[in-house]
C-alpha cells in the first residue's frame, strides 16, 4: 500500500509526509525524482531518512526522524513553515488516519482518554495543502472500520480528504460519495465492502488491482 500511494508524489512537487506509514514513502520514490519535501518543524528539500549512527543529531523531521539534505535544502522557522502550508504552497500531504469520514472529514490526532502530544501541524495540513492523500490500515487493531459514515473521534479537519489508500483499497472521495478505484491483490470486491462502514460506489471504469 505504501508503494502504490508513492506514486501520488510526481515531479516538481512540494509534498509532506506524516507521521507513520507516509514517512516511508519516500523508500519507494524513483531516485533522482525532483521533488521537494516539506517538514513543518522548518524544514525544505530534505533528504532521505539516516540511521542513527550515520545522522546528524541536530537534524530531524517533524516526526523526530533523522533526515539528510540534499543540494537547496533549506531551514526555517515555524514560522515560515507555516507561513508556506497557510499559504497553500504545498501540492501534496499524504497523512496516516483514526478514522475518514463519508465527506472527507479526517480524525488523525486523539482519541479521547489516551496521552497525545496535541493536534501538531496536521490540522493545518489537512485544510491547506492542495490535495490531501490518507494512508492507512483499512481497520484498526480491533478490526472495526476506519472509514465510516461519521467521525466519532475528534476532528483534525472537516471535508479535507480528497483520496484513501489502505492495505485493501484506493478509495477516491466525491461529491457523489465514496468511490472503489483499487483493490489489493488477492482480496474480492466483497472483501472491501465488508471492511468499510459506508457505501462504496464502483468506478465506472473498471477496477484496478495493486
Amino acid at each position: 500500500m505504501i508503494q502504490r500511494a508513492a506514486r501520488e508524489v510526481r515531479a516538481g512537487m512540494t509534498v509532506n509526509l506524516g507521521i507513520g506509514y507516509p514517512t516511508r514513502i519516500v523508500e519507494y520514490l524513483e531516485a533522482g525524482l525532483p521533488v521537494c519535501m516539506h517538514s513543518e518543524n522548518g524544514i525544505a528539500g530534505q533528504g532521505p531518512a539516516l540511521p542513527y549512527e550515520r545522522a546528524d543529531r541536530n537534524l530531524i523531521d517533524a516526526g523526530g526522524t533523522y533526515v539528510s539534505t540534499l543540494p537547496g535544502t533549506s531551514f526555517f522557522d515555524s514560522a515560515t513553515s507555516f507561513a508556506l502550508v497557510r499559504g497553500g504552497r504545498l501540492d501534496l500531504t499524504i497523512l496516516g488516519a483514526l478514522q475518514i469520514g463519508a465527506n472527507g472529514d479526517l480524525a488523525n490526532w486523539c482519541i479521547p482518554g489516551k496521552f497525545t502530544p496535541g493536534v501538531g501541524g496536521g490540522m493545518e495540513l489537512a485544510q491547506k495543502a492542495r490535495r490531501v492523500v490518507v494512508l492507512c490500515t483499512h481497520l484498526d487493531k480491533h478490526g472495526r472500520a476506519k472509514i465510516v459514515p461519521r467521525c466519532s473521534l475528534p476532528l483534525t479537519a472537516s471535508a479535507c480528504v480528497d483520496r484513501v489508500y489502505t492495505d485493501m483499497a484506493v478509495i477516491d472521495v466525491t461529491a457523489e460519495g465514496m468511490v472503489l478505484r483499487e483493490i489489493a491483490t488477492g482480496l474480492t470486491v466483497d472483501d472491501v465492502i465488508a471492511a468499510t462502514a459506508v457505501p462504496l460506489l464502483i468506478d465506472a471504469n473498471g477496477l484496478g488491482v495493486f
